[in-house]
């Protein structure tokens, strides 16, 4: 197989990955991210196959999405992934979103490999002697992660029961699941009048099977909420996000 550092797909947006107005939902968007990520590691080398031989897993640290314009009734996109490389620690990945030859989106993206037993970060660098995965190089037009800030008040909340469903390869809630916690506090007038127009997810602890999940939410604005997913039971926190609306 021929191998492509910089991975491109084209996908058929189906329906069931739509909502009623035709808006790509935001957790098939990171079903697309995951597979495309998964999908270019494998064929470089540094893939699911070749990582859990050494005994790792890749895990998600954060995502920053910058949305010229959400999908909305389209029904044939073109993804692009790039994997930036690695610093000692961790590895960086782009994305890119079109319809046609309009870019739609663009997204960065932070990843670690986790030893399976220990659950110890495993310095990136070290664990990947392979040329599609140089040393990490910033560029003047890279995102920059958002800070998220913590939530003041709560002005929506719900309680979520982890599914056998939602589990991924890892026997973790996959990261999809987050995404749909958070929003699903935010009442229908809102999602249905409003597209992301930028989103930032940091990813901080995983859960597992049988758990349940606390999803809070302060409009920090009229067009900007801030979300955070706690472990109901322990009231950790799993994951911060931040979103940017535009109607």
């Amino acid at each position: 197989m021929q191998k492509e550092r910089v991975f491109t797909e084209k996908v058929n947006v189906k329906y069931s990955e739509m909502d009623y107005q035709l808006t790509l939902k935001p957790s098939s968007l990171l079903n697309y991210l995951q597979d495309l990520a998964s999908a270019n590691a494998e064929n470089l080398g540094f893939g699911y196959s070749y990582i859990t031989k050494q005994n790792l897993m890749w895990f998600i640290i954060k995502y920053r999405m910058e949305f010229a314009d959400y999908p909305q009734s389209v029904y044939n996109l073109t993804l692009k992934t790039e994997p930036r490389g690695c610093n000692k620690l961790f590895a960086y990945r782009d994305f890119y979103i079109y319809d046609d030859d309009k870019m739609l989106g663009k997204i960065a993206s932070v990843w670690s490999l986790v030893d399976i037993d220990t659950k110890n970060i495993v310095p990136a660098q070290k664990a990947l002697d392979n040329e599609y995965m140089p040393l990490f190089e910033k560029r003047e037009d890279d995102l920059i992660y958002k800070k998220i800030k913590p939530i003041e008040k709560v002005d929506a909340s719900k309680i979520f029961e982890i599914r056998y469903e939602d589990i991924d390869v890892n026997c973790h809630a996959n990261n999809c699941n987050y995404i749909i916690w958070a929003f699903e506090p935010l009442d229908f007038g809102f999602r249905s009048t409003h597209k992301l127009k930028t989103l930032d997810i940091q990813f901080k602890k995983e859960i597992k099977y049988g758990g349940s999940v606390l999803s809070e939410l302060e409009f920090k604005d009229e067009k900007t909420t801030v979300h955070v997913i706690k472990n109901a039971q322990t009231n950790e926190e799993l994951c911060l996000l931040e979103a940017e609306w535009v109607n």
